[in-house]
């Protein structure tokens, strides 16, 4: 095969980006993500995670784990339950302030949540759908309330977690006292958490099942402020090894009438989907209120010992909450990308479709392609793939033309192709094609993975 190779050099590059209904077909299509219980008709604002999918989000995950704990002494990790003693949720507060205003239609009986509708339906109580009668407004609490124990009554229920941060709370005080930490450190955890929710579109952005990876940070009173600015800024650098388009994102602040109960500061990493300026990431100052409310409820001091000082206090808390699942989608919408390569043999416009995935997350960061599948080209790819699987994540592929399986890598993200072709018999080197250039060169066999390496470390996306 030729060196220094491109499949077409006049490559227009187009902007990134993908209606939403482009990257749900591209879901379903290549394995991402699935309608939960499809085969039965589905079950609304909920997701299965197909191959690539739960790759995908075990790398992020991953990434972020790693970023938040493994590169910082002074940050420990966490798993807690999914269910938790009920009075948890008396403490925080869920059980008073977690639910959202809803009114319903009294003639097509669509559901809304009041705060959500335009201020002329407000004010003129009709139906953004039917122009039917509102109802007045009722409370609807949104955490999943179940039973345990052999008998369904009152003082058997408990609830699914809203959010992963209590059991950190409730855990502070095991933590400080088995892992020797000292102000300031955080506790990091990823989990599932489950809301109720009524308004539930735009995919997996805004689902009853999701995950979080939340880190709490102790600090001591008065040092918030210096801590808080610290972590906006951290976590906002994180989302470049992601490989986020940074004019993607954004800072918005909550204002007075978002505050939440607890939170002295709170600031949103806002994302530019399709359907505008979301939620990303939230960084709050959560001041002492978790642990002081924990305190109060179980009746039991749960407060730090400064072992510098002798002093003894409650520690503010600055926490960054990041959603898993929105970090998937995000990743899906910033990587997609339409290519025009001008127009193929039959005069058909040429669209390569491609996901620009940051080798750091891609589900797949190589794929080993024999040229033909006779002649031992198809062992010594198998070969070549079993040296690089304890380093990579691999796949292999030797059905189809070599151009069609160069492109269904493409639309799966993966950054590097390795093609096995005769010269590699003779002259034990392979061919190395780049996904975002679509350049080949040959690579000796024994330097490969030295290569990939290097060029997951120095990677830039394309702008």
């Amino acid at each position: 095969m030729a060196k220094n190779k491109k499949e077409n050099a006049n490559t227009k590059v187009n902007e990134y980006g993908a209606s939403m209904e482009k990257i749900v077909s591209l879901c379903k299509r290549r394995g991402f993500v699935y309608p939960s219980s499809e085969i039965y008709g589905g079950l609304s604002a909920t997701w299965d995670y197909g191959p690539l999918g739960s790759e995908l989000k075990n790398n992020i995950q991953k990434l972020w784990w790693n970023e938040m704990t493994r590169k910082h002494d002074n940050i420990v990790g966490l798993d807690a339950a999914i269910m938790m003693h009920p009075r948890t949720w008396e403490a925080s507060g869920h059980v008073e302030n977690f639910s959202d205003p809803l009114v319903d239609c009294k003639q097509c009986k669509t559901r809304f949540r009041e705060d959500k509708l335009e201020p002329e339906v407000l004010k003129s109580r009709i139906c953004p759908e039917c122009g039917g009668e509102l109802t007045e407004a009722r409370q609807f609490n949104l955490m999943f309330s179940t039973q345990m124990g052999p008998v369904a009554d009152s003082g058997s229920i408990i609830y699914l977690r809203p959010e992963t941060a209590q059991g950190i709370f409730v855990n502070f005080k095991n933590v400080v006292d088995t892992s020797r930490v000292t102000i300031p450190f955080g506790i990091a955890q990823v989990g599932k958490a489950f809301r109720n929710e009524i308004t539930t579109k735009n995919f997996i952005f805004r689902t009853c099942e999701f995950e979080q990876m939340e880190m709490q940070f102790f600090v001591k009173p008065g040092d918030e402020d210096e801590w808080f600015e610290y972590w906006k800024k951290t976590r906002m650098a994180y989302y470049d090894k992601m490989g986020i388009n940074s004019a993607k994102l954004r800072f918005h602040q909550h204002g007075e009438g978002e505050l939440a109960h607890y939170a002295k500061d709170a600031y949103d990493i806002e994302y530019e989907y399709p359907f505008g300026w979301e939620e990303l990431e939230g960084i709050h100052s959560r001041t002492d209120f978790d642990l002081g409310r924990h305190s109060e409820y179980c009746g039991k001091e749960i407060n730090y010992l400064d072992p510098q000082t002798n002093e003894r206090y409650i520690p503010y808390v600055i926490e960054t909450s990041a959603g898993l699942t929105r970090s998937v989608l995000i990743a899906l919408m910033d990587a997609y990308h339409e290519e025009n390569l001008g127009t193929d043999s039959k005069g058909n416009e040429d669209v390569r479709t491609v996901l620009h995935f940051h080798p750091n997350v891609a589900p797949v960061t190589v794929a080993v392609l024999p040229l033909v599948k006779k002649d031992g080209l198809a062992e010594l790819a198998k070969d070549i793939q079993d040296e690089l699987r304890d380093d990579f994540t691999t796949f292999y592929d030797k059905s189809g033309a070599i151009g069609r399986r160069y492109r269904r890598q493409d639309e799966i993200g993966t950054p590097f192709c390795i093609t096995v072709d005769y010269e590699s018999k003779d002259n034990n080197d392979v061919t190395l094609r780049f996904r975002d250039s679509m350049e080949q060169i040959r690579v000796p066999r024994a330097e490969l993975s030295e290569r990939i390496r290097k060029e997951i470390k120095n990677y830039r996306r394309p702008e």
